[in-house]
């Protein structure tokens, strides 16, 4: 069984969801969740903070797409935080951007830096 772990917090207009282990089938109906509660509530500037998750599938990443027009269709904005890539020589890029790539993805989305625990969105 997979597991996810969805925590919010709100910092300059922009809500943040942290997402916490696996991406994916059994999973995706939370992040979607947590995405449509926000805009019920009236925000409209969504950052899906992605740098802890360990697996991500194509259910995922169409979650993550639903949720981009969501926000987008009532004048708002997502972004995301993908999982750092090591800049070392031989690195293997993570598995969600291993997705993402496949996927051919990446240009659908912002994507903003993690900056020492924090995540700036300009």
């Amino acid at each position: 069984m997979t597991t996810l772990r969805v925590e919010r917090e709100e910092n300059d207009g922009w809500v943040l969801l942290r997402v916490h282990g696996d991406l994916d089938l059994g999973t995706g109906g939370r992040v979607r969740e947590a995405v449509r509660e926000a805009v019920a509530e009236g925000s409209r500037r969504v950052v899906v903070d992605l740098a802890e998750v360990r697996f991500c599938d194509s259910t995922g990443v169409g979650v993550l797409i639903g949720a981009r027009r969501l926000l987008r269709s009532c004048g708002g904005e997502l972004r995301l935080v993908l999982p750092r890539t090591d800049v070392a020589p031989g690195a293997i890029p993570s598995q969600v951007h291993r997705v993402f790539a496949a996927l051919g993805v990446h240009r659908l989305f912002t994507v903003v830096e993690q900056s020492r625990g924090e995540h700036r969105p300009q």
